[in-house]
């Protein structure tokens, strides 16, 4: 019997050309497998049937564990025999099939680690140690089939011991592209702030000492630059917080180990099996009460964000220091992409770092790390990137066309929804210049050439002066392809509905701004959507309230109070004993209190997030905000210690959600109640209101499901309270569970409405 067998998936460096050699080989069956041009692979197998059977069952049921198999297409060809022996060939460079794709960057395996610490074997103390089951992936191919010769490993030919594993069928080592020891792989090297070459005979540890003693290191790794410090010496993180514009955004944290974590943060077993997980994304863990690390590394909040190491070069950094962690942020200038060339890192971090840790591979593809948080026992994405992109999200239905997803403005990504496969791009940032913009597309280009796919319509958002609706024309314009603009909220309550395969949801969507159907500044919705008409409808939202000065509003919430409170007390006092907290004192104070009364420069909004800038500002917890959703997270940060003294009803005015009440009474209270009390009671008004205004419009249309999305969704209280509230009432609640609530999963869920609903 001969076979001809074609594979889909994730079926390219992750060890499954020698996985096939060792199946058949045990079956005693002849012919050959080889990796194809379109990121799948290609097997040919001679032998009786009964051992093509087993064959068939071992290829799904033993396949290696980083393996992801779509599709099976087998072909029962014709003739004689040709094959004494099973070989693996050299790949093909065709590309018929669609769908396959590079597997994400794997952190170290437990071998490779065992390896790295045994003085006996070759690769002791070795950097970069990798194997077939670890290492690089994406950030180094930059072409397919997935050959050393077409990853960023082509310049480092193998030695004779390393070519010997890599031949050598029983070897993990086994025909894994980035192969390499201290003799014929990238070498690691130290430099001072001024590129000049420190001489050490071990620059690893050597970076680790100097960032124990206080210095800022830049350290390369897999997909970008790291700029790491000290977790317990303050003067460090203040330079670094002057240099990067960075006032109060959270720095992320590298420690050694659990235990070192357990420390000074709680771990739960979900977040355990997170930090542990090949992945290795960054977790926000809550800081233990006797948290000692410099209150610099997260100022105001009560989490921090902690991975653990996921190179041998990021284990190596820790050997010699007793600190329990380091800062580990991307090295990147403020809203710029994170930086992946030598020469670039040297310009761009000039005075702000004092040594350099550089290797001399070359990075293809830039990635950062991704960040997760955990509400009760289900995962929550903040920003899916590195050891998950560009896997795919599965869907349960085909999509009737291929499309490619732009997202919004801010923490972008790009998404190519395949049949029934969405691939999401790494985390891309905020698009606000050429930089970001120009990797918005390169990153989008790449993904489209790994999974072969043959775009025929590009999707963005509403917002007619987005960056990525300007690029979603050029691109379409270009390439022929049909452009279809997708309202804000609805992209994002249609990604949850794909994501858990629901045809009918009311959706709660609550962020801190989207563009309505007529411009309108949305941010608190409740929408009807539905597969079976391809659109949506909104059937309530928040109060609308004034944002004075516009985006200065977003900026200071003192602003967004002021106009809320505006008429109900006497907001000029309350302002003059904050003068301090605005730009211009009374000047500013003057031309705010003016625009309220004639209404000139204020924009009406109703969104969620601006109500919550604004209990943070009433209760002295945030008068600036730095970085996108500060002044929420500082107050949920305080809210996680409080109750809800206040048990205030929500107030329904028809569709609406009375905020004007809400704001009025944290105010009077606010010298009353707790801080901690006020803010935990104006999480409940809002996510039970909402939940309320949701289930009377489910029970009204005979709707199951209610969802929740939109950066909101982060929120902890925000989540658990409306759940409570909404399947107390015998409805079914649901969250993202595999792609970003806020608006890294923007892109996935345009093009499902590209893709499945539009006509």
């Amino acid at each position: 019997m001969r076979l001809k067998i074609r594979v889909r998936g994730i079926v390219q460096g992750v060890g499954f050309r020698p996985f096939i050699y060792r199946i058949a080989v045990k079956n005693q069956l002849a012919g050959y497998v080889r990796n194809r041009g379109d990121a799948g692979v290609e097997i040919l197998i001679e032998g009786r049937e009964d051992d093509i059977k087993r064959f068939m069952n071992d290829l799904r049921a033993k396949k290696p564990p980083l393996a992801r198999i779509y599709e099976v297409i087998t072909e029962q060809l014709k003739g004689e025999p040709c094959y004494d022996r099973f070989e693996i060939y050299k790949s093909s460079y065709k590309s018929e099939l669609s769908g396959s794709v590079i597997p994400p960057d794997i952190s170290i395996c437990e071998e490779c680690l065992k390896e790295l610490r045994d003085p006996k074997d070759p690769r002791y103390d070795y950097f970069f140690i990798t194997c077939t089951n670890c290492g690089p992936r994406y950030t180094i191919i930059e072409k397919l089939p997935y050959d050393r010769e077409n990853t960023t490993m082509r310049d480092f030919p193998m030695c004779s011991f390393c070519h010997d594993e890599y031949s050598d069928p029983l070897n993990r080592r086994f025909h894994a592209q980035t192969v390499a020891c201290p003799k014929c792989g990238p070498k690691v090297y130290l430099t001072d702030r001024d590129g000049e070459l420190v001489e050490h005979k071990d620059p690893v540890r050597e970076a680790g000492r100097l960032l124990s003693e206080g210095f800022i290191v830049t350290i390369k790794g897999y997909g970008g630059f790291h700029v790491a410090a000290s977790t317990l010496i303050e003067k460090p993180l203040i330079r670094l917080r002057k240099a990067k514009h960075r006032k109060q955004k959270p720095f992320a944290i590298m420690a050694p180990s659990i235990e070192a974590i357990e420390t000074f943060a709680e771990i739960n077993p979900t977040e355990k099996a997170l930090l542990f997980s090949y992945t290795r994304p960054i977790v926000l863990l809550r800081k233990k009460d006797e948290y000692y690390l410099s209150d610099l590394i997260a100022p105001g909040l009560h989490n921090v964000g902690v991975m653990l190491p996921y190179t041998g070069l990021h284990y190596m950094l820790f050997d010699e220091v007793e600190d329990p962690a380091f800062v580990m942020t991307s090295a990147n200038p403020p809203n710029q992409p994170i930086i992946k060339e030598d020469d670039e890192a040297l310009k761009r971090l000039d005075g702000i770092v004092d040594y350099f840790l550089f290797h001399n591979r070359q990075i293809a593809h830039r990635c950062d790390d991704s960040v997760i948080r955990v509400h009760g026992e289900k995962q929550v994405f903040i920003r899916r990137s590195r050891g998950y992109a560009p896997a795919p999200v599965i869907l349960k239905r085909n999509s009737k066309r291929c499309v490619l997803g732009l997202g919004g403005e801010l923490n972008n990504t790009a998404c190519v929804l395949l049949r029934d496969k969405a691939f999401i791009s790494q985390h891309i940032g905020d698009v606000e210049n050429i930089e970001t913009r120009d990797f918005l597309e390169e990153a989008s280009q790449h993904l489209i050439r790994l999974t072969n796919s043959k775009i025929e319509a590009v999707a963005c958002d509403l917002h007619p002066k987005f960056t990525t609706t300007n690029l979603a024309k050029r691109i379409a314009d270009e390439n022929g392809y049909q452009m279809i603009q997708v309202q804000h909220h609805y992209a994002h309550i249609a990604s949850l509905m794909a994501e858990h395969d629901i045809d009918e949801m009311i959706g709660i969507c609550c962020d801190g701004y989207g563009y309505g159907l007529n411009g309108e500044a949305w941010g608190g919705e409740i929408l009807f959507c539905t597969r079976e008409s391809h659109r949506f409808k909104r059937l309530g939202h928040l109060q609308e309230q004034p944002l004075v000065g516009g985006d200065l509003a977003t900026r200071f919430p003192l602003r967004v109070a002021a106009g809320i409170l505006y008429e109900k007390v006497d907001v000029m006092e309350w302002l003059m004993q904050h003068k301090k907290n605005l730009t211009h004192g009374e000047m500013e104070i003057e031309v705010i209190l003016k625009q309220l009364e004639t209404g000139r420069n204020v924009v009406e909004t109703s969104s969620c997030g601006r109500i919550l800038d604004a209990v943070a500002a009433i209760l002295d917890v945030c008068y600036e905000r730095t970085y996108e959703g500060e002044p929420a997270m500082k107050l949920e940060s305080l809210a996680i210690r409080g109750k809800d003294a206040l048990k205030l009803n929500p107030i329904l005015r028809g569709d609406i959600l009375d905020t004007t009440h809400l704001i009025v009474e944290i105010f009077k209270n606010k010298d009353k109640v707790s801080k901690e009390n006020l803010a935990f009671s104006a999480h409940v008004y809002l996510a039970k209101g909402l939940a309320m205004l949701a289930v009377e419009k489910a029970k009204e249309k005979d709707v199951k499901a209610v969802g929740f999305s939109g950066g909101v969704a982060y929120n902890e209280i925000m989540t658990s309270e409306i759940r409570k509230f909404v399947e107390s009432s015998g409805l079914k609640f649901f969250v993202h569970e595999a792609v970003p609530p806020g608006d890294g999963g923007l892109s996935f869920g345009q093009a499902v409405v590209a893709g499945f609903h539009y006509r």
